[in-house]
């Protein structure tokens, strides 16, 4: 008869046995981790005061000269807050905010949803859909000077092309960029053409990155595509939606390259913005202390409306959880 034998090691035997743990890595001298810190900051220094230099300095130095009255020319005088109280009583300025207010309500809603419905008919797997996006975000890369070129052709009121579609169909010609009550609107129109461009690309990588087990839980429970996209596709664009609506509503508030190659703030200023009038003033009429303080106002407004949007969307996503 054979008989099993036990394990008669001792607890401390069997310890013994086992693989020892593996040591704690070796603490780093300081000396070494300060040599290491001082090396990333000596690569990243260069471009940080460059970036410092082009953006603190002209701010700082925009600030002081709107407290000056000064040319270019003679010594600043200092004058305090008379540039800003003249701005609140300047009604060349006031048109300028309301011109730039009405092109803002022209141009973000329809850049949001613009870009919006594009990147949802794009969002699927259809033929040469790489030649359409790509179609998409051409104008977008193309300069100002191109588009305000393009604009004048297309609607010229002699041989514009947006007038001789009108003919064709029996409609009057309408006077576009000569018309003060349609000016605006051509630009806006312009300015859509060139950066939806830019909203279809964002919410493109958006509805990529959306979880395909959402959708496909809302096809098994029997969600229409409407219902899908309302439920589900458009609350996880919430974020999306609230950057690109900041990021457009800022490049409106300052819009002039494209009023500075069709209209120069024609015709009978009615297309004259806010940048265009502190460019016109510092530039034009050598007015750089009242001229900058029309610049920090614009930077107060749209720090605030920027600031108001965060706390928005921030206070509609916490009412969701």
């Amino acid at each position: 008869m054979t008989m099993t034998t036990r394990d008669t090691a001792t607890p401390q035997a069997r310890a013994d046995d086992e693989p020892a743990a593996p040591a704690a890595p070796a603490r780093r001298p300081r000396k070494w981790l300060l040599r290491n810190d001082l090396t990333g900051w000596a690569f990243v220094a260069p471009a940080m005061l460059i970036i410092l230099g082009l953006s603190i300095f002209p701010a700082v130095w925009a600030f002081v000269l709107s407290l000056q009255k000064w040319n270019g020319f003679a010594p600043p005088e200092f004058v305090g807050g008379d540039n800003y109280s003249r701005l609140m009583s300047d009604a060349e300025f006031w048109d300028a905010v309301t011109h730039t207010g009405i092109y803002v309500v022209l141009f973000v809603p329809a850049s949001v949803l613009l870009g919006l419905f594009l990147a949802v008919a794009l969002n699927r797997n259809i033929r040469f859909v790489g030649i359409y996006r790509t179609a998409i975000f051409v104008p977008f890369v193309a300069s100002a000077a191109a588009t305000g070129i393009l604009s004048t052709y297309l609607f010229s009121p002699q041989y514009g092309l947006a007038n001789n579609a009108l003919r064709t169909v029996g409609l009057p010609a309408q006077g576009w960029l000569e018309d003060p009550q349609q000016a605006m609107l051509v630009i806006a129109i312009m300015s859509l053409w060139g950066q939806a461009a830019f909203t279809t690309v964002i919410y493109l990588a958006a509805l990529q990155d959306i979880p395909t087990d959402l959708l496909e839980a809302a096809r098994i429970d029997g969600a229409n595509p409407w219902q899908t996209f309302w439920r589900i596709v458009w609350p996880e664009l919430g974020p999306v939606t609230v950057f690109v609506t900041i990021w457009q509503m800022i490049g409106a508030l300052q819009l002039f390259d494209l009023v500075y190659t069709t209209t120069r703030g024609g015709p009978l200023d009615a297309t004259k913005t806010i940048v265009y009038f502190l460019w016109e003033k510092a530039f034009k009429t050598l007015e750089f202390g009242y001229g900058s303080a029309a610049a920090y106002v614009l930077f107060a407004v749209t720090l605030l409306i920027t600031i108001g949007m965060v706390v928005y969307a921030r206070s509609r996503k916490m009412e969701a959880f």
